[in-house]
C-alpha cells in the first residue's frame, strides 16, 4: 500500500510539472529551408496561432549576418498576422551596431530590414513586467518586457547556432534571454543576483554566476514564458539550422560558419526541440564542406546540454522525440 501511494504520489508530482517524461514528443523536419517551408512545417504542427501573435526572433547584432533574414520568414509572419518581438541586451559596443538601448536597437532593426516587412515591438522599450517562475532555485521571478502582455500567442522562431556563453542558441535561449528586458538578462546571467543592469559590474567576478546556475537560470525564464502564454493560446517552436557559427546572432562579428545548411525543426515541445537540434549537429560528418567540431567543442565547454538536462528535470518538456519529417518522398 505504501509503495502504491508513493508511486501515485510520484505520478502526480509530474502532472503538477507539466512534464511528458513517458511521452515521446514530435519534432517535425524538413530539408527544405526556404518560405514556403517554413509556413508547411508551422502547418504540420497543427497549432493554429490566433490572437495577437509575437513573432520572437534575434535580429541580429549590427554587423552579424547569420540571423534570420526577413525574406526567409515573411510568409509565414503574414500567414499568421504576427509582430516581430525583441528586447535590449545588456551588454555595450560599438553605438552602431550594439544593441542595448532603443535607439540603437531600432537602428539595427531598420538597416537589416525588418521595419520593411513587418511590425516591430520592442518590448522592453518602455517598461518591463515580472512574471511567476515555477522553478526557485536561482530566481523568484522573470522579468520580461513589458509589451509581452500585449500578445496572445508566441511563436518562439529560432536561429540554432553556437553561443560564446551558453554553448548553444535555440529555443530556451530565445524564450529566457530573448523575452527578458535588459534588467531580466543581467537577472538571469547572474542568477537572480542582480536584478537591476549595471554595465559596470554585470560582467565582473562578483556577479558573475557559475556556469550551469546560469544556465538553470535559463531555463526556468524560458519556462516561465511558456507557462505565461499556456494561459493564453498557446505557443509553439521553429528553429532553422542554417548560418551555424559557434557565435549567437548577438555577436557582432562571428566566427565563420564551418557547417552546411541542415533544414527546418519545429515542435511543441521546445526540450525536445532543442535536444533534436544538437543531436543532429553531434550525428554530423567531418567533410571538406561539414566540420561540426567548433562548435561541439563550444557545446561541451559551456556545458550547453545542462540547460536541456535542467529544462526536463524541472517539467518544461522531454528529451524523448521522434523525427516526423514532412518533405515529400
Amino acid at each position: 500500500m505504501k509503495h502504491f501511494f508513493l508511486r501515485n504520489l510520484a505520478v502526480a508530482a509530474l502532472l503538477i510539472m507539466g512534464t511528458t517524461a513517458w511521452a515521446q514528443s514530435k519534432v517535425y523536419l524538413t530539408r527544405e529551408i526556404s518560405p514556403a517551408s517554413l509556413v508547411r512545417i508551422y502547418k504540420a504542427l497543427g497549432v493554429k496561432a490566433k490572437g495577437r501573435v509575437a513573432v520572437k526572433i534575434s535580429t541580429g547584432e549590427g554587423s552579424n549576418p547569420n540571423y534570420l533574414k526577413p525574406e526567409l520568414i515573411k510568409d509565414l509572419v503574414y500567414d499568421v498576422d504576427g509582430t516581430i518581438v525583441e528586447n535590449n541586451t545588456a551588454y555595450g559596443g560599438d553605438p552602431n551596431d550594439v544593441r542595448n538601448n532603443s535607439a540603437n536597437h531600432w537602428k539595427v532593426i531598420d538597416r537589416h530590414g525588418f521595419t520593411k516587412y513587418f511590425p516591430v515591438d520592442i518590448m522592453d522599450e518602455y517598461d518591463e513586467i515580472r512574471i511567476p517562475v515555477r522553478d526557485h532555485t536561482h530566481l523568484n521571478y522573470d522579468i520580461v518586457g513589458g509589451h509581452l502582455a500585449n500578445y496572445d500567442f508566441m511563436i518562439c522562431l529560432n536561429h540554432f547556432k553556437g553561443h560564446p556563453m551558453g554553448g548553444y542558441g535555440g529555443a530556451i535561449k530565445n524564450l529566457s534571454i530573448g523575452c527578458a528586458s535588459s534588467n531580466g538578462k543581467a537577472y538571469i546571467h547572474t542568477a537572480g543576483k542582480m536584478n537591476k543592469l549595471n554595465m559596470d559590474s554585470v560582467w565582473t567576478p562578483k556577479y558573475i554566476a557559475p556556469q550551469d546556475a546560469f544556465l538553470e537560470s535559463m531555463a526556468a525564464a524560458a519556462q516561465a514564458v511558456v507557462n505565461y502564454f499556456q494561459k493564453e493560446n498557446g505557443i509553439i517552436y521553429i528553429s532553422v539550422m542554417n548560418n551555424m557559427s559557434i557565435d549567437c546572432d548577438c555577436v557582432d562579428h562571428p566566427a565563420p560558419v564551418k557547417l552546411e545548411d541542415y533544414g527546418i525543426l519545429a515542435s511543441t515541445d521546445p526540450v525536445a526541440l532543442d535536444q533534436a537540434c544538437v543531436d543532429i549537429i553531434n550525428n554530423q560528418k567531418v567533410t571538406a564542406n561539414n566540420d561540426p567540431t567548433d562548435l561541439l567543442k563550444r557545446i561541451d565547454k559551456q556545458h550547453g546540454t545542462h540547460t536541456i538536462d535542467w529544462a526536463e528535470k524541472i517539467g518544461l518538456g522531454s528529451k524523448k522525440y521522434t523525427i516526423v519529417n514532412i518533405d515529400k518522398k
